[in-house]
């Protein structure tokens, strides 16, 4: 049995994200999203949530890009001494995780108080994930896996590919794809630490993620060279579906064209067969929880 959870992050992003999330949840294939709780669109997003309880909703932990909940100056390891936002970067990010320069209180606490927003708007978090997947840190793991066990959050992203993520062919071709196929191959050696901390939490995960080494290149091509590697079990594909309009080209991302895409995409019939033809079972967070119940 393969089952498939497709979960679209970035919800509360702008109102074109929050749009196209619910269309591809309504004529398309996503069945789960994430929440961002300092998003400039999340008042949008939990009122729109509100009209499709089959979507799943999780908290989408941002921490970096962007401006904390609880205020800068409570997050001095987390923030920059310019301004009242996360520090920027990827990689700047991972060179202090990794040198041990993350205070994990400050993390728990802002993590927390993320989770805790959602849930006063009256959304019931069935998961979480991170923004650019930090928690494939132990640094940033170890304090999120508190955060949501206080915060009542069984569920948790695996942010860890399968060996094979991609038909073989298709990622020969495509050399954009090259680089970050090596670092999420690098980054796999702390796989084994997320797992053990995981399960000593008794969070419930997915066996791992699909789509993290396409995003920002999906297309029906690269999907159906996914669908057609993914291994037995429950694995999440990771989506990031929008609209490209003033408010997405005014923000800080990458993703622009992309997001208009990957709509069209989710929201193929075609796409939907694929998986039927495949069976490939679809199911939500809220699904894979009730099931270990």
């Amino acid at each position: 049995m393969r089952r498939l959870i497709v979960n679209a992050d970035d919800f509360g992003f702008t109102a074109g994200v929050n749009r196209a999330i619910v269309e591809a949840h309504i004529r398309g294939i996503v069945t789960s999203s994430t929440l961002m709780a300092n998003g400039r669109a999340f008042d949008d997003a939990v009122r729109l949530a509100k009209t499709v309880p089959l979507l799943s909703v999780g908290c989408h932990v941002v921490l970096i890009d962007g401006e904390p909940v609880l205020g800068a100056d409570k997050l001095t390891s987390l923030s920059s001494t310019r301004s009242s936002c996360f520090r920027d970067g990827l990689k700047s990010f991972a060179t202090r995780a990794l040198a041990g320069r993350l205070d994990a209180d400050e993390i728990e606490a802002e993590v927390g108080a993320q989770i805790r927003k959602l849930t006063s708007a009256g959304v019931s978090v069935s998961h979480v994930d991170t923004h650019k997947h930090t928690h494939l840190f132990p640094a940033v793991l170890r304090p999120l896996l508190s955060a949501a066990r206080a915060g009542g959050v069984r569920a948790l992203r695996n942010p860890f590919g399968p060996r094979k993520p991609i038909k073989s062919g298709e990622l020969v071709t495509r050399p954009n794809l090259w680089t970050r196929y090596a670092e999420m191959r690098i980054l796999g050696t702390l796989a084994a630490k997320f797992h053990e901390a995981a399960v000593r939490e008794g969070m419930v995960t997915p066996d791992g993620t699909l789509g993290i080494v396409v995003t920002g290149a999906l297309d029906e091509k690269l999907f159906r060279a996914i669908a057609a590697v993914i291994p037995d079990g429950t694995w999440e594909f990771v989506c990031h579906p929008g609209y490209n309009d003033d408010d997405l080209k005014s923000a800080n991302t990458r993703l622009r064209e992309s997001r208009e895409t990957e709509l069209r995409l989710l929201t193929m019939p075609e796409v939907k067969q694929l998986l039927f033809d495949e069976e490939i079972q679809l199911i939500s967070y809220r699904d894979l929880v009730s099931q270990v119940q």
